[in-house]
């Protein structure tokens, strides 16, 4: 045995026992499972998943599309409602996207890198708006911004800030059920990014600044564009806060699911046109983001 090495014995670099002559990976060693290509699928869950999906996903998109009023859909697109709204929404959850990188940024890293006492609280906080009702969500933001508020009534005597029936309002209402979609995003990405690099920069004298822009945010680019995508779908797709907390005013507050909501009563044919807008877009954000987000589903 001089001079070789019994290969089940030994760890390479990053602890793990190294793989076998045919490359397939060694005893010990975790290996992410994946379908077998010749694997068979019993009929009973094909017929199930398929009725599900028929059921529940392709039915009311077929529905959708197949009241869509087509030969009038350029002119409900560029009429004044649905200007103002797509105007409006547009504004708005780019806004509510940007407030959501400045404070959803710091707080992710807090999350991926801080070791203290109630972090766990922490992320619950940060989660509670994806599962809290958003109608829920816009009475809580009216105990606490509006001109009655815990900090609303404040902000208006001092500086004549007001949330409410004002667009500033649906911007706030956005970002809060927006920003947990970015610092879950940014949380994983900070998670997967390899420390070495940073401590590597830090010993020939790179800051702490420094690190953060020339190493970090480099490897952290991709989870960071996902998760400002993912927020700025979720905060154009905002409703129930938004109604709630910022009302329903028409070029002011009114944003493209509020006039979905509102058409539904007087114009359906407006509102299906800007359902399909909405949809539209929903579908580009998922198709751009099928290798970085929901490829880490597959």
């Amino acid at each position: 045995m001089s001079g070789r090495v019994r290969r089940s014995g030994s760890l390479n670099d990053t602890g793990s026992l190294p793989p076998d002559a045919d490359g397939m990976p060694a005893s010990g060693t975790r290996a992410r499972t994946r379908p077998h290509p010749g694997g068979r699928v019993p009929l009973a869950v094909v017929l199930v998943g398929g009725a599900a999906a028929l059921f529940f996903f392709a039915l009311p998109l077929a529905g959708l599309l197949g009241r869509a009023p087509w030969s009038r859909l350029v002119d409900d697109v560029t009429s004044p409602v649905a200007r103002d709204a797509l105007r409006l929404s547009l504004i708005c959850s780019v806004c509510a996207t940007a407030l959501a990188v400045v404070f959803g940024v710091p707080l992710a890293w807090l999350l991926a890198r801080a070791d203290f006492r109630g972090r766990a609280l922490v992320r619950a906080l940060v989660l509670l708006p994806m599962v809290l009702p958003p109608v829920v969500g816009g009475v809580a933001l009216l105990r606490a911004f509006s001109r009655t508020g815990l900090v609303g009534e404040w902000l208006y005597d001092a500086l004549g800030i007001q949330f409410t029936f004002h667009t500033s309002g649906v911007v706030l209402a956005e970002a809060f059920v927006a920003m947990p979609f970015l610092v879950l995003t940014v949380e994983a990405g900070l998670r997967a990014i390899d420390t070495r690099y940073e401590d590597a920069a830090a010993t020939l004298g790179a800051g702490q600044w420094t690190r953060f822009w020339r190493v970090t945010l480099r490897f952290l680019a991709p989870s960071l564009a996902a998760g400002a995508a993912l927020a700025w779908a979720r905060a154009l797709g905002e409703f129930g806060a938004t109604i709630t907390f910022a009302g329903n005013i028409q070029g002011r507050t009114e944003t493209l699911p509020l006039a979905v909501y509102l058409q539904l009563e007087t114009n359906q044919d407006l509102a299906i046109t800007l359902s399909l807008v909405l949809l539209a877009i929903s579908v580009a954000v998922l198709v751009l983001l099928r290798d970085r987000w929901l490829g880490a589903l597959r």
